[in-house]
């Protein structure tokens, strides 16, 4: 079982966080693995997406199901794909109006010997640089800041 830990202070809102973690759809737009995004479901209580991983020729498609709880949590379980075990958590705690902490946690398990040793190091990468992927996308959308001091 592979497990991921990242956190990262930053000069934004719990909410523009959230939303943007919350927007699968926009997820081609800024990160490289992603061939392609769909939101098959979203409710005030969950999002469930279909994505599409194309990274260095290796290529897999999953489904989550992500129950939510905006602007402080965001669940991820998988629904279909390639993984035996794949579960994670966002977790957005205010600092100030415009700073917070992102904790982002994954567990992660690949059906198969064979995927898991083509795929295994491709998605270790991608699962490591997804919070740096989103406080590059916050500087994007809402302009650059600096973290918050602490």
């Amino acid at each position: 079982m592979n497990e991921i830990r990242k956190s990262a202070l930053v000069g934004y809102s719990v909410e523009r966080i959230f939303d943007l973690i919350e927007a699968a759809e926009h997820y081609p737009a800024f990160l490289p693995w992603c061939a392609a995004a769909t939101v098959l479901m979203r409710d005030e209580c969950a999002v469930s997406a279909r994505i599409t991983i194309d990274y260095h020729g290796i290529r897999l498609h999953f489904v989550t199901r992500n129950p939510k709880r905006r602007p402080e949590f965001m669940a991820i379980h998988l629904e279909q794909g390639p993984f035996r075990h794949f579960e994670g958590e966002w977790h957005l705690s205010p600092l100030a109006a415009d700073a917070c902490r992102i904790e982002f946690a994954l567990r992660y398990e690949f059906h198969s010997a064979v995927t898991a040793r083509l795929a295994g190091p491709v998605f270790d990468r991608i699962a490591n640089t997804l919070v740096d992927a989103f406080v590059g996308r916050a500087e994007q959308v809402y302009g650059a800041k600096t973290a918050p001091a602490g």
